[in-house]
């Protein structure tokens, strides 16, 4: 086979093309002062355009003299194992080693296991100290749908270099602070004790090896995407020249809620002497996570208990206003030491263990950590008493097949893709720890804007969900019906919320945390002026219809009646009998309008010089009210007499009700202007045009043009900006056709294309804001043919946490909503399935460089297995049914393989 032979010399890149021993062509790429990444993008862009036929590549070691010429790199972290994976994932092709060629007996087929391994793995080369740290730790978090530990090293400690930080699902506190000479409360996603830290120190020596203090010669983290394996090798020397190479191993136990273990080895390299081993039970640990929270309270619970006896310690705090308890209970063993040598030492917050030993030269001594961690949120599991763990490898071994069970469920396989296929995984991983059927059907949570691995938006749960639930609906039914649960756990809270602000029905919030109250800050931080401003966000009433859609996606794709009967259909009701009350007659045009409202654009938040907040007929609002409406009648068919009744009675809803929802389904209002463009909300046409070439000139990153304009003196207000989807989100949500019959059935009459139309005029005047924007544009340019903008947003939106694209958002956490949404738009655009019909429908529309996809969902009770190419679908259910492929209905047969050829 065909490669390339990349040898980096101090100032070019030189490239062979080889057929196995035989040279076919070679070329040189000249470069100056080496810039890790910026030259290596450079590179790989100049090695695509001359070797577009590229399969695979060997990179070659590297030159000693590429550091000295080259002052901007060094070895640490732009290595020879650096430089292969930055430039397989800018070449989306394998590269190996020249050992790794070497050792290799069937090129294709090492190549072929190179890819493999890319695309289930993550790895991290050197250290960069800071927010591009935070980000390799959140991206490197590990979980179980319970608890989320951050990917740093044992030796990290909190600070602003890095962060550790241990996190449980619902576990959350309200404090009070003072901003801009205000006192304000804000609950926020509380930072538990650290019970990861463990460092060394040799004899001769007075340090505690850290990344910050020490001399760092190497450091290569993994993680494992299918067993959840966290990997650390780091080869660290003190200021007396000791080498220590240090491996350390991390699990959270998908297979147990309650449990993570750590396996730290250590090997001295170049001396025997005397090494101390400390680890630490640290209960002084505080929200440190968003800079922008910094100066707000941060400390969040209090010890109530520390006990330590030879091998075995516990901590247990509580936090300060929401009064959960939280308990760690550790075990520490080793091959090197007893229990009894063990010197513990209990302070006010902490507990430190500390083990000295002799350690001989090039020997490996192992020490594990057990760790169990319990919140009386989980009352049944905190009543529970648990088995201790014993070995990290019996741990490992339970959460490896926990995982493989999970992933044969919802694993999307690609060929013809590289990091397209790598990023669908880490996407998929991320939701897994987020939420997991193995650890969430016994909690009272749903899944944050940021996973279970970072503090941004106070780890609360926001209209994400709507991006969100489809996945858990498609693969893991039972667990979407749990995140449902916690919205209708709240229901009584959202009722209250609406009656404080005089609506009828459930009025969800915007933010919700622990209660289900209205958590959304009054304040807002905007970090290029530094100047707090007030946040109107509060007024997104939409969250509720993401509710209500979520409740009927569920019930659509899974036929859960008794889901609906029981819960489902009080919750539609409510949500509809508060958008009845927000709906207000026009005489004069004699339709409704709904105001005091902002849509999911977030950037406006009033109209020009208005003294009040709130925008008047939001077409994505209406129009999915109006959608509401509709559905809510066939909804209540699934009820009988009885039971319709029996929900009237509850929730006080009259038949006067609900056939005023019906009229206001027919006559309510929105803006269309004469090229069929719909309005974002009424008189948004009268807003000015920015100039975006303008903009990015002077500010370059863009995304937040609010803050920007905000900072200048200026309002979003006065301006056609979007930071997401507004309007085109309708078409994210529902078919095309089912829009066009709820515009007909509103009386308005669009032109053919209006789509295209609406798409292109929004286009250009949303900035992304959001890293949600680029997937749901991308879905719409792929349903009217723009294959190539769909492509490049659709990548965009892949790697958008990858890359943190936003410039260190990342840090803060993993964006959920987008990494749903990159998996349900795989699906549904690309694999082209459609689970909003009665039968499964299937038209296929992949990528020109994707050969095929393989996949797992169940729908209504069925369980399809699917493989999709170019020019065929093969399909295996769990039951006799049919199903729609390319608009022609097809009947299936249990558990038999079936391929249509179209």
């Amino acid at each position: 086979m065909n490669f390339l032979l990349l040898t980096l010399t101090h100032n070019s890149l030189h490239i062979q093309e080889k057929m196995e021993n035989t040279l076919i062509s070679e070329h040189m790429f000249p470069f100056s002062d080496f810039e890790f990444p910026k030259t290596a993008v450079t590179l790989a862009a100049q090695i695509k355009e001359q070797f577009p036929m590229a399969t695979g590549a060997v990179f070659n070691t590297v030159v000693p003299d590429f550091y000295s010429e080259n002052t901007k790199v060094t070895p640490l972290n732009v290595g020879v194992e650096s430089l292969i994976k930055h430039f397989s994932e800018l070449l989306n092709l394998p590269i190996l080693s020249v050992s790794e060629l070497e050792a290799a007996t069937d090129l294709a087929a090492t190549f072929k296991e190179k890819k493999e391994y890319l695309t289930w793995n993550l790895d991290y080369f050197g250290y960069t100290p800071g927010k591009e740290e935070y980000s390799v730790e959140s991206l490197l978090t590990i979980g179980n749908g319970f608890m989320g530990l951050r990917g740093t090293v044992p030796e990290m400690t909190l600070s602003k270099e890095s962060y550790p930080a241990t996190y449980i699902a619902g576990l959350y506190n309200e404090e009070k602070s003072e901003v801009a000479g205000q006192i304000v409360e804000n609950e926020d996603f509380v930072n538990t004790p650290n019970n990861q830290y463990i460092s060394i120190k040799v004899e001769g020596s007075n340090e505690w090896l850290t990344l910050e203090k020490a001399t760092l010669r190497y450091l290569h983290r993994n993680l494992d995407l299918k067993t959840g394996l966290f990997s650390s090798h780091m080869i660290i020397e003190d200021s007396q020249q000791h080498q220590v190479k240090i491996t350390a191993k991390k699990i959270v136990n998908m297979a147990k809620k309650n449990n993570y273990s750590i396996q730290y080895s250590i090997n001295p390299l170049n001396f025997s002497k005397n090494i101390t081993v400390k680890t630490i039970t640290d209960g002084s640990i505080y929200n440190f996570n968003v800079e922008r929270y910094r100066n707000l309270t941060a400390k969040h619970f209090h010890v109530t208990q520390l006990l330590a006896e030879k091998s075995n310690t516990m901590i247990e705090v509580q936090t300060n206003q929401s009064k959960i308890n939280v308990q760690q209970v550790a075990r520490i063993t080793g091959d090197f030491f007893e229990a009894d040598s063990i010197k513990n030492s209990i302070g006010k917050e902490i507990i430190e263990q500390e083990i000295t030993f002799y350690a001989e030269q090039n020997k490996m001594y192992t020490f594990e950590k057990h760790v169990q961690v319990k919140a009386s949120i989980a009352k049944e599991n905190w009543e529970t008493a648990l088995l201790p763990a014993t070995f990290f490898d019996s741990e490992l071994g339970e959460s490896k097949h926990a995982w493989a069970s999970l992933w044969e469920k919802s694993d999307i396989q690609v060929t013809g893709d590289l990091m397209s296929q790598k990023l669908l995984r880490i996407h998929t991983y991320h939701l897994l720890v987020s939420a997991s059927p193995f650890n969430n059907n016994d909690l009272d949570v749903s899944v944050t804007a940021r996973g279970l691995h970072g503090e941004a938006y106070r780890g609360h749960i926001f209209w994400d969900e709507i991006f969100i639930l489809p996945f858990y609906i498609l693969h893991f039914p039972e667990t979407a019906k749990q995140l449902l649960m916690y919205r209708y756990n709240r229901l009584g809270k959202a009722k209250e919320n609406a009656r404080e602000s005089n609506y009828a029905g459930a009025m969800y919030p915007w933010q919700s945390g622990l209660d289900g109250s209205e958590d959304t800050q009054k304040l807002h931080l905007n970090p290029l002026n530094g100047q707090w401003g007030e946040d109107h966000s509060v007024l997104q009433r939409h969250v509720s219809l993401a509710i209500a859609y979520n409740v009927w996606m569920y019930w659509n794709n899974s036929g859960d009646d008794l889901f609906i009967k029981e819960y489902g259909a009080e919750m539609l009701v409510e949500i509809a009998n508060f958008w009845r009350s927000a709906a207000t007659l026009d005489e004069t045009t004699n339709r409704y309008y709904i105001d005091k409202v902002m849509g999911p654009d977030e950037f406006h938040e009033a109209y020009p010089e208005s003294t009040e907040s709130g925008l008047k007929n939001n077409a994505y609002t209406n129009l999915m009210v109006v959608w509401l409406f509709e559905e809510l009648e066939n909804i209540l068919s699934l009820l009988n007499t009885q039971e319709q009744t029996e929900l009237f009675n509850k929730t006080g809803i009259t038949q006067e009700n609900l056939k005023k929802m019906e009229d206001i389904r027919k006559r309510l209002s929105i803006e269309i202007n004469e090229d069929g463009i719909i309005a974002q909300y009424e008189g948004y046409f009268d807003l000015k045009e920015i100039d975006w070439e303008k903009a990015k000139e002077q500010y370059g990153n863009i995304y937040r043009m609010d803050r920007i304009l905000k900072a200048e003196g200026q309002s979003p207000d006065d301006y056609k900006v979007s930071k997401q989807a507004d309007t085109l989100m309708l078409f994210y949500n529902l078919n095309k056709e089912k829009i066009d019959e709820i515009l007909a059935e509103l009386g308005y009459d669009l032109p053919a294309d209006y789509l295209e139309k609406n798409l292109l005029y929004y286009l250009n005047r949303t900035s992304h804001g959001s890293t949600l924007s680029r997937i749901v544009h991308a879905q719409l340019a792929e349903e009217v043919a723009f294959h190539d903008l769909s492509w490049k947003l659709y990548q965009e939106a892949l790697y958008s946490d990858y890359q943190d694209i936003q410039g260190g958002t990342t840090a803060e956490g993993i964006h959920t909503g987008v990494m749903a949404a990159t998996i349900y738009v795989t699906l549904t655009t690309y694999a082209g399935i459609d689970i909003k019909k009665n039968h499964l429908t299937i038209q296929p529309n992949l990528p020109k460089n994707w050969t095929d996809m393989t996949f797992n969902i169940d729908h209504k009770g069925i369980h399809y297995n699917l493989i999709v190419s170019k020019n065929a679908v093969q399909v295996c259910p769990s039951q006799d049914t049919t199903v729609i492929i390319q608009k022609q209905p097809y009947q299936l047969i249990a558990h038999k393989v079936t391929t249509i050829n179209y």
